[in-house]
């Protein structure tokens, strides 16, 4: 009996091990590539319609650095972190670049350590400190505390000036896709079919992305089970020093 018992403790034991290094492996490995379809109402900006929206030019003042400094997410929970090291590349007016193995600072991780983030995200309040943390200027917006068309119109004039950058936090399922949290930058607008155009951070599952505003407002206007606070976007401008994150 006591035999028996040592065996199912050992099994026991080993079964544990291998879990926890297949949740851990699965944590920290660069995503592969693999795309999913996306619903019939969402436009891929690859597409020839999704390239044709481009075209109008009014609202694009941000597609070309972002789409420069675009990169994707290097670990499945690190949408925040690569949508930060994107937009803080753009507004750095010199080098070193950002990394997203190089992002977590001893000020960032005052705020969240790249382990947390690892398994656990990061919320918006926590985007905007990280945000902070490398000398951006940032204002944070909650969906529940503003509307739709106050929404629209900020994203505009975001859109058609440079120097700023509007990240976004959403529900995914709100969209038709997978649902989760998510974080990316928004790097255009076209105001004939009130679409944003999303650089989906997490490249190995979407393409960059055409949403209505009124489908991005609605998935960014959900709770965020961790904060208990609605998603919502942030604006980031600027950065102090010699504009850009320090």
């Amino acid at each position: 009996m006591k035999r028996l018992s040592r065996i199912v403790g050992v099994s026991a034991s080993l079964l544990f091990v291998i879990a926890g290094a297949g949740i851990w492996n699965a944590a920290f490995r660069a995503p592969s590539m693999d795309r999913l379809t996306l619903p019939a109402d969402l436009i891929s900006a690859e597409s020839a319609t999704g390239k044709g929206l481009l075209d109008e030019k009014q609202f694009i003042a941000d597609y070309e650095i972002l789409a420069r400094n675009f990169e994707s997410q290097a670990r499945p929970a690190y949408c925040g972190v690569a949508s930060s090291v994107v937009a803080l590349n753009a507004l750095r007016s010199s080098e070193p670049r950002l990394t997203q193995s190089t992002f977590f600072t001893d000020a960032a991780s005052h705020v969240r350590g790249p382990l947390q983030t690892t398994f656990g995200g990061m919320t918006l309040a926590e985007l905007g400190a990280l945000l902070r943390a490398h000398g951006a200027d940032v204002t944070t917006y909650y969906a529940a505390d503003t509307e739709l068309n106050a929404f629209r119109s900020l994203a505009q004039q975001n859109l058609k000036s440079a120097g700023d950058f509007l990240l976004v936090n959403y529900q995914r399922g709100v969209l038709g896709q997978k649902e989760m949290g998510h974080i990316s930058p928004v790097a255009a607008y076209n105001a004939a079919t009130d679409r944003m155009l999303i650089l989906d951070v997490a490249a190995y599952r979407y393409p960059p992305t055409w949403v209505s505003t009124a489908a991005l407002w609605n998935a960014m206007n959900t709770l965020d089970g961790d904060s208990g606070r609605s998603r919502g976007f942030v604006v980031v401008r600027g950065a102090t020093g010699d504009g850009g994150a320090e």
